[in-house]
This record gives structure tokens, sequence and C-alpha cells, in this order.
């Protein structure tokens, strides 16, 4: 084995190996989903959003301080390219071929067929907001898919392979999570 230098432009993809996401928005009517590859945990409980100028998802989350953060599975990867290869900047009817869905009590669309949805309040910082496009959300609510989240661990491995989640690398590239090893490390772990 060698170890050697990664260009400092491209470090980031060292630990860019979380889930792909979608973010949905709504305010006053107006609602979109956009995929978001730079979405993460931010302590316990947040969530960091990286959600650039262009978006037009982002004015939804700055006049409504809530977005919803989709965990996409491989069935849904035409819909996380579609959604981010369009804007509704110049597509206003992007959304009516989606198949969306609300969640009780929550006025923001979601996708069908993620393995979990996030909705997460913003917790106001204009500075980092403007200054470095970075939202951070307390997480309000959660709902995951039972068949591959108990309500404490993921349980990939006696799902079908089509509701693995995807996992984006960069240039275009994508894996879906894989098979599961446990290490055990004594009792109290959970």
């Amino acid at each position: 084995m060698t170890i050697k230098s990664v260009e400092i432009s491209k470090a980031y993809r060292l630990v860019q190996l979380g889930s792909t996401t979608m973010l949905s928005a709504k305010h006053d009517g107006d609602a979109d989903v956009m995929a978001a590859a730079w979405v993460g945990l931010g302590g316990p409980n947040k969530i960091i959003a990286y959600i650039g100028t262009q978006a037009y998802t982002r004015k939804l989350v700055e006049q409504n301080g809530y977005f919803v953060v989709h965990i996409p599975t491989v069935q849904q990867m035409e819909t996380v390219l579609y959604v981010g290869e369009h804007s509704k900047h110049t597509m206003p009817n992007k959304l009516d071929n989606l198949p969306l869905f609300y969640q009780e009590g929550v006025d923001i669309p979601m996708v069908e067929g993620s393995a979990g949805y996030l909705l997460c309040q913003v917790i106001p910082n204009p500075q980092q907001e403007q200054n470095y496009d970075s939202f951070m959300g307390e997480i309000v609510a959660a709902w995951a898919d039972d068949r591959v989240f108990d309500g404490r661990h993921w349980t990939f491995d006696t799902a079908p392979d089509e509701l693995r989640t995807v996992h984006y690398v960069a240039g275009g590239q994508f894996y879906a999570m894989g098979k599961g090893t446990k290490f055990d490390h004594g009792p109290g772990q959970d």
C-alpha cells in the first residue's frame, strides 16, 4: 500500500460518503424539490445543508424556515437526477410528474419511496447562510421506511437492493449502500 497526496480541491471527497439527499421546501403555496449532495450531521439532532443561491428551493427555505431532507433509494435515482438537473426557475411545472405526498401536520411535499425523511427547522445564522450558503436545521420530526430502518438502525442486509440508499462520490459516480459488518464492543452499544 502507498499513501499518496490528494489535491486539496478534491480532498472533501474523502469524507463525502454520506447519503445523497433531496431537499424540499414550501412557502405560500410554492414548493420545490432539489437534489443535494452536501447535507450532513451538524451535531446531535442537527443537519447542515449547503443550499446555493442559484437553487430555487433556497428562497423557500429562507421564507418558511423549514425544509425536509429525503434519504433516497436506488429505485429513486431517476427522480434524484431529474430534480438535480432541472430548476424551477426555468421549469415552473417541475413538480407536476413527481410522486409527492404530505405527511400529516407537515405542509411541505415529500417524494414517495425515500428510505427516510427529516423535517428540519432552520436555526437562523444569517452570516453563515449568506457567506457560505450553509443552513443549519434542528430535526423536529423524522420518518423512515420500516423495511430498511427498524427505529434504531439501518437494516439493509435484509432489504431488497432497490431500497438501499445512494451515495454520491463525484463525477456522476454513485454507490448503493453495501453489506453491513458488526463489531462487538461489549454491552451498552446502541
